[in-house]
């Protein structure tokens, strides 16, 4: 009780900053997420369309509720005055030039997926068969969109107009660091988009098509399992995230990381640059066997580091979870501060590595002492990878005076963060 009452008074003293999401967005996604699924296992529906209904599925209702319980389009940070409607033919000039530099955008992408072999490859060929389909609808719909919203605007000369204004040789001053956000803000969408994409069917699938009755009774199966359905989860979350980055939803990107080294931690993470894969630089796998190897005949054994792995992949689903429909790397789309996120900086990362780690455990081998140091030393250069990661997504964030303040908080009462001090002997930081 004292315990309690304690915890208590500490949270009046020193806050936890607000978060720029709410918990009832991940929530409601997750509801609709969760009735969809039930809906296609129950009729066997496991393919590539029922899969990109899941995420429609998982999108619906976060867009309803934040329009309508958190009301995110009358934020300020949305750059939006609904209570004024500027005349059409005061906005008519710089919504066409905005258009141009929009169009200009999409068409530089367009190249880029159709120069690249890779985007015609394998699970790739499906996100580009969607693309092909979403496009002419995107390109009519940007008309509209671009046209209303900027009667509303408050700043509407972006890095879109600024990028159009220079494609039409306008006199006007352009913001060339507006331009660059804009395109990398683009640059972002454009790779994680296919990837994500591309990604969403065979999660799902091998999911729904899983034999229960083999998952009832064996825990690895079982282990298994969840941990495809919770990165079905994440995957579904995450995809939604990107394709909706949309400004009335106060979802936009407000800047993507300016920094070289931010982005090129993040890309050799994902194909086509991974340098994990299989025969990659920081392949860890060889002379290596995943727990199951290592506890077979050991049921309890088995059953314990399944239920460690199974946890560690919902934290990391739950970290995307609590986006809502915010998530997408190297961008700065609000200060996140609930859920997982108030009790580590970095949730996602650190479970990722410590799932690895377990699941791995790269010290065992089944090949010489010289393949497990070795595993171990790729595993450690893999983690340094993630830390390397959130330390330039710290730089970026901390641009903003809300990170600032978040991870301030975060130093002071953050679960991990005391721990680690706890573990170094440093004691944790006092509020000023």
């Amino acid at each position: 009780m004292f315990h309690d009452t304690s915890l208590a008074s500490a949270a009046k003293v020193d806050p936890r900053p607000k978060s720029a999401v709410s918990t009832g967005v991940g929530l409601a996604g997750l509801a609709g997420l969760l009735t969809w699924v039930g809906i296609a296992r129950w009729f066997g529906m496991d393919g590539p369309y029922a899969a990109l209904v899941n995420v429609a599925a998982c999108a619906l209702p976060m867009i309803l509720w934040s329009v309508f319980v958190d009301k995110v389009h009358r934020n300020p940070t949305t750059g939006l005055d609904w209570s004024t409607a500027k005349p059409w033919r005061e906005t008519i000039d710089v919504s066409m030039t905005k258009l141009a530099g929009l169009w200009l955008t999409w068409a530089g992408i367009a190249l880029i997926y159709g120069t690249g072999r890779f985007y015609w490859e394998g699970n790739f060929a499906f996100a580009m068969w969607c693309f092909g389909l979403a496009a002419p609808v995107l390109f009519v719909a940007s008309i509209p969109y671009i046209l209303i919203l900027d009667r509303y605007a408050v700043e509407p000369k972006d890095g879109c107009w600024s990028l159009g204004a220079w494609l039409m040789g306008l006199k006007e001053p352009v913001d060339r660091e507006a331009i660059f956000n804009h395109l990398r803000s683009w640059g972002v969408k454009a790779f994680f988009t296919a990837f994500m994409v591309a990604i969403v069917p065979p999660g799902f699938g091998e999911f729904i098509r899983a034999d229960t009755s083999q998952v009832l009774h064996d825990p690895v199966a079982m282990a298994n399992w969840l941990i495809t359905f919770m990165f079905t989860i994440d995957v579904a979350f995450a995809t939604v995230g990107y394709i909706v980055a949309l400004r009335p939803l106060d979802s936009h990107i407000r800047t993507a990381n300016p920094y070289a080294a931010g982005w090129m931690a993040a890309l050799i993470c994902y194909p086509p640059f991974i340098l994990m894969s299989d025969g990659g630089p920081l392949d860890y796998h060889i002379g290596t066997a995943d727990w199951t190897h290592w506890f077979q005949g050991h049921p309890i054994l088995l059953g314990l580091v399944g239920a460690i792995l199974v946890g560690l992949t919902g934290i990391y689903a739950w970290a995307t979870i609590a986006f809502g429909f915010r998530f997408s790397n190297l961008t700065h789309r609000g200060i996140l501060t609930h859920g997982p996120y108030a009790f580590s900086r970095h949730p996602a990362y650190l479970s990722k590595n410590l799932f690895w780690w377990i699941s791995t455990i790269p010290f065992l081998t089944t090949g010489s002492v010289v393949d497990a140091g070795r595993a171990v030393l790729l595993m450690s250069a893999v983690s340094g990878v993630y830390y390397w990661r959130a330390k330039t997504e710290e730089r970026h964030l901390g641009l903003d005076p809300a990170y600032r303040d978040y991870s301030d908080w975060m130093a002071r009462n953050g679960m991990v963060p005391r721990f680690i001090g706890w573990m170094l002997g440093r004691p944790a930081p006092v509020r000023d």
